[in-house]
């Protein structure tokens, strides 16, 4: 049961724009999709798979941007098609954890070597896992949350080191599609849902300390977020969903809102490189996927 995954199409123009704002567009990916997994290496966004039409058709295309000559090139293909899958990167490796594929999946690990340009498969998940989130913390990945096939949310915090999977303590209340960034050495989970209905956006903000193992609550969001993307400036967390995007100050401890993406779109991936948040992919307020880029400038 993939009902998040449902209502995203693939034809027609990109969706409503905003307009007077200070993000700009930069050359977009070959192709519309959301539900991507995705990571940074060396300034570099790497993109793989995710879905596309109003079927959900998985993907296996993956490619990688320079923001400095804003090109895409396209890499060596998935192992196999996938979608609402998590990206995290460790080292040279761009890691490609669960997500569905046409065999149900959930549990595998694709791992590109950057170097080698080559794909193998790292240690299956401990169960399946989509619309979860993964992030790295040292030499080790994290990977929380998300769905199973069952339709429930889950509190899953699994850790891989050493080439093998552990759980860890799980996340307080479960929560899918949410947003995770690594922020001051602490894990911050952000929004999600709890449900499938609109008001089953959450505000909630769980920050996991790697040291102790200890979940604590975080500042609220001012308004519910999900399906969102999520990255780190300096002293700031950015989180982007549709219209809204509310910043983080650790110099207030507190959210302000920032100005709205000229696409408007969830499901989407976002990253900081050289200070300029770079705001890609994604399903629009139309339901449509979009291959649009946004680049918007911070400091």
């Amino acid at each position: 049961m993939l009902l998040l995954l449902a209502g995203c199409g693939g034809g027609g123009a990109d969706g409503e724009r905003a307009t007077a704002t200070d993000w700009q567009f930069t050359t977009p990916m070959a192709n519309r999709r959301s539900y991507v997994a995705a990571g940074e290496i060396g300034g570099k966004i790497y993109v793989a798979g995710g879905m596309f039409g109003d079927a959900g058709r998985r993907l296996d295309r993956v490619q990688v941007f320079d923001p400095k000559e804003a090109v895409w090139t396209t890499l060596p293909t998935l192992p196999e098609p996938v979608r609402a899958a998590a990206g995290a990167t460790l080292g040279r490796n761009f890691y490609v954890i669960g997500g569905t594929t046409a065999r149900g999946g959930g549990r595998q690990v694709f791992v590109y070597d950057t170097a080698r340009r080559r794909w193998r498969r790292g240690p299956p998940l401990p169960r399946v896992l989509y619309n979860h989130s993964a992030v790295t913390v040292g030499d080790r990945i994290f990977v929380l949350g998300g769905y199973d096939t069952q339709g429930a949310e889950l509190r899953n915090l699994y850790v891989q080191e050493g080439g093998r999977w552990r759980s860890s303590t799980p996340l307080p209340r479960p929560v899918h599609a949410f947003g995770a960034v690594v922020f001051r050495g602490e894990i911050w989970v952000i929004g999600g849902r709890r449900g499938q209905t609109e008001k089953s956006r959450l505000r909630e903000v769980w920050i996991y300390d790697p040291a102790t193992g200890k979940w604590r609550a975080g500042p609220p969001l001012p308004i519910p977020m999900d399906l969102l993307g999520a990255t780190v400036v300096g002293d700031e967390i950015h989180a982007v969903h549709e219209r809204t995007y509310q910043i983080y100050d650790a110099g207030t401890g507190k959210w302000r809102q920032g100005p709205s993406p000229l696409v408007p779109r969830h499901a989407l991936s976002l990253f900081d490189v050289g200070d300029t948040i770079y705001a890609v992919g994604g399903c629009t307020v139309k339901l449509r996927d979009t291959a649009v880029v946004e680049k918007r400038k911070v400091s």
